[in-house]
Parts: structure tokens; sequence; C-alpha cells
């Protein structure tokens, strides 16, 4: 049984929770809201821009980089302990322009609006959104924060815009620059909101998961699938759906040129499994991809898995139980194959991309190369030239040097920053049957 609703009413970890405006009241502070606006990098969620609200249509040329300012969290999961979620540092302003609606504009250009949106630097250390869950470390699981610690200042006044005569209009808001004002809105979050939400039960058991359609999305036409395995800290806790979606880059890269260098539209469905036991969680995923397929228009030669570190073992499992389901897969820092499933996969000819960080602190690279070994292996048992099995089992190691974050586990960073791969994975197609 398949559920679909819409993302923003499901979405329970994606939102924020309202806070205020500091102690003061919009008719004091002149701004009516604040709203986070946040995005997907390579390592996760950061906010990415907020957008202030006032009461009149704003001035654009009365407000530039040093009109406001903007403070987060230091805090990130992967090296931070949860205590340095209220330490606050200063981000860097990078765009400020006005907009009728609180979300940003590709362009950067102003258009008459109540909202100035004020971007920041990606490259801040703060702003990260998601958190630990149920326990002190990313080990077990993490979520969104529903409780976004963003702060916005307002250094200098805001104008509305003049009337026929000169001027920089009447004062929308007169600059406190001593005032600290806490986001009022929930989350606007680029990319992640477009998911939609659903639930596959089978067994008892049940499988949460995230999907995403192309924008113009025609159900006579036939769509290639990726389907997106996350790390052991985004399973389902009970707290945190959706967090598979914002945690880190691989399930939004897909729906962004800018990443998979190609312009082909593409599904994306993100489970999130209970973490239970990798054979009943493959068993599970492989029964909801049959009826996924079935209600959607997904092209059945052309369905990937792409791993984040737990991940590869449903992948393991999944590629050896049902390898007609899929054309290829890309693992990225996961566990080693085992001799049967490397042997099950090689039968079916189903391409492989494997990378792993030289000092994977988590997963030592020693795994990944057995599993490269036992793949070879199968092949050349089954008669493969070492030419042919170089093009079905593809293996990098990353050095310290290719990772943008030194959190040496997360291989899918590198991997996901090389729109060559993606391609790669793209370009896959099972034989006809």
């Amino acid at each position: 049984m398949i559920v679909g609703l819409v993302s923003v009413l499901a979405l329970a970890s994606s939102g924020t929770a309202y806070g205020s405006l500091g102690n003061q009241g919009a008719s004091e502070t002149g701004v009516r809201s604040v709203t986070p606006i946040t995005t997907v990098y390579t390592y996760g969620q950061k906010v990415s821009a907020v957008a202030v609200e006032y009461a009149g249509t704003v001035n654009p040329r009365t407000v530039d980089k040093t009109t406001f300012g903007v403070s987060d969290t230091i805090y990130n999961f992967r090296f931070n302990p949860i205590e340095d979620l209220p330490k606050l540092a200063d981000r860097t302003v990078t765009h400020t322009y006005t907009n009728s609606a609180p979300t940003t504009r590709p362009d950067r250009r102003s258009v008459p609006g109540r909202y100035v949106i004020v971007e920041l630097d990606p490259a801040d250390p703060g702003g990260w959104t998601v958190i630990v869950s149920k326990c002190p470390t990313f080990l077990c699981t993490v979520k969104v924060n529903p409780e976004l610690p963003t702060r916005v200042v307002q250094r200098k006044d805001v104008h509305g815009q003049p009337g026929h005569g000169s001027g920089k209009g009447p004062v929308l808001a007169k600059a406190a620059p001593h005032r600290s004002l806490g986001v009022t809105e929930k989350a606007v979050n680029l990319l992640v909101d477009e998911f939609t939400y659903g639930s596959f039960l089978s067994g008892g058991m049940v499988l949460p998961y995230h999907y995403h359609l192309p924008k113009n999305y025609q159900p006579g036409r036939r769509y290639p699938l990726v389907v997106v395995l996350p790390g052991h800290g985004m399973g389902w806790d009970g707290d945190n759906l959706g967090v598979q979606i914002a945690a880190d880059i691989p399930a939004t890269a897909w729906l962004r040129p800018s990443w998979t260098g190609s312009s082909e539209d593409v599904i994306v469905l993100a489970p999130q499994n209970q973490r239970v036991g990798a054979a009943a969680e493959a068993d599970l995923l492989v029964k909801l991809l049959d009826q996924f397929v079935r209600d959607f228009a997904v092209d059945t030669r052309r369905v990937y898995a792409s791993t984040v570190s737990y991940g590869s073992r449903l992948l393991w499992e999944a590629f050896a139980k049902r390898p007609d389901l899929f054309a290829a897969g890309l693992l990225t820092g996961g566990f080693p194959v085992s001799a049967e499933q490397a042997t099950a996969i090689a039968n079916a000819e189903i391409p492989l991309w494997i990378t792993h960080g030289v000092h994977d602190h988590l997963l030592n690279v020693s795994g990944a190369r057995n599993s490269a070994a036992a793949l070879r292996a199968a092949y050349a048992g089954r008669g493969k030239t070492p030419e042919q099995t170089a093009d079905l089992v593809r293996y990098i190691e990353y050095e310290d040097n290719a990772f943008s974050l030194p959190d040496y586990h997360a291989a899918f960073g590198p991997t996901y920053e090389d729109s060559g791969i993606l391609r790669w994975l793209l370009a896959q197609t099972k034989p006809s049957a």
C-alpha cells in the first residue's frame, strides 16, 4: 500500500517552529516576520538566506549588504557536540534584494514586494540545520532542527517606495542594531519542500519514503529512477521524517543540472528504512520498488541505486535478491559485499561504481577494496576479460584533499561533486529482456 501526501504538510522534520521577534512585537520593530530559507549543499542543509517582511513595499535602493546582520549556530552534527547548538557566529551577507514572496530569486534582482531577501555565504561555518535526534551522536539518528536558532539584526533604516516625489520613501522600520530578531515562520526549504511523502506497508512493517517527480511529469513518458539509500543516521526513528533528503546531497543533486551535468528529468525515490536488519529492509525495499514502478512512469530499464554508508548493505542485498530491478549502482563509503552477493551481481552483470575515502574513520577502506576484488573475481569466474570487468566494476579511492569538509567517511561528497560519475550512472541501461 502506498500513500502519497503533499510534502508541505507531511515533512514534519523540515519545518521551523514559530519563534518570536526577540522580545519586541511587530508594532515596535516594524518587522512583520522573519523566514529562514534553506539549501542542501554537499554535506547537508544550511540556512542560505532569510526573508525579512515589512508592512509595505520596500524601496530596494535603500537596502544593501550592510543593512542586515545574520548570526547562526556553529554546530555541525558531524563534528560538534550538541552543546554547541546555542553558540552563534556571524554569517556573511552576499546579496540583498526585494521580492514579493519569502524565497530567493535565481537572478537576484529586486522586484516590488514586502520582503527583503538576505542571501548568505554557503562557505560560512554557521547555519547547518541537521542535529542529532535520539542520542548524543550521529551514529544513532539525526533530524532537521524544528527550532532554528537563526538571528537577524537590522542595522539601517528600511524605507518604503517613495510617492510621486523624490526621496527614499517612508520609514518602514527604523534601524535597531542592538535588537536581535528570531525566526517567526516555518522554513522555506528549497527543493526539499518539493518532495512528496508516502509510506509502504508490508508484513506488518512500514517503510516511510519521499519521492520527487519531474516538474512537467507526464504519465505517458518513461523516466529514469534513482533510488537513494541513505546512511544509518538518516534511518527513520519516529521523529525524523524527511531528514534523508536534507542531511546529504544525494537526493536533491539529481534535480539540479549543475550537479548532474545533464538536463534530463529524473524521478528520485528516497526510502527511510527503520534499521532493523539489512535482509528484512532490502526485502521491504524491493517490494516498494515493484509497487512504485507500477504506479509511476518509470523506465524499468533505467532504475539506479545510490548509497551512503549503511545504505550499501541494502544495495548489496537488493541487487543480489532482485537483480532484474536494477540497471546500475553507485556505492559511496560503504560496507563490503559478501561472496554470495558478488556472485549474484556478477551473474546479472549490474555495473557498479564504488568510491571510498582512504582515511575513512568508520568503515576501513579495505572493505571497499575487498568488494571491488570480489566482484572482479566473480566476473573472471564467468569468463569476463579484464577490460570487460573494468567496465562493470569501477573503483575510486579519495585522499583527504578531495573532501571539501574533513569527514573522510562521507565519500559521497567528492563522488557527487564529480558530475562525470553521475552522468555515468544515468548512461547505464539494462538490456532488453
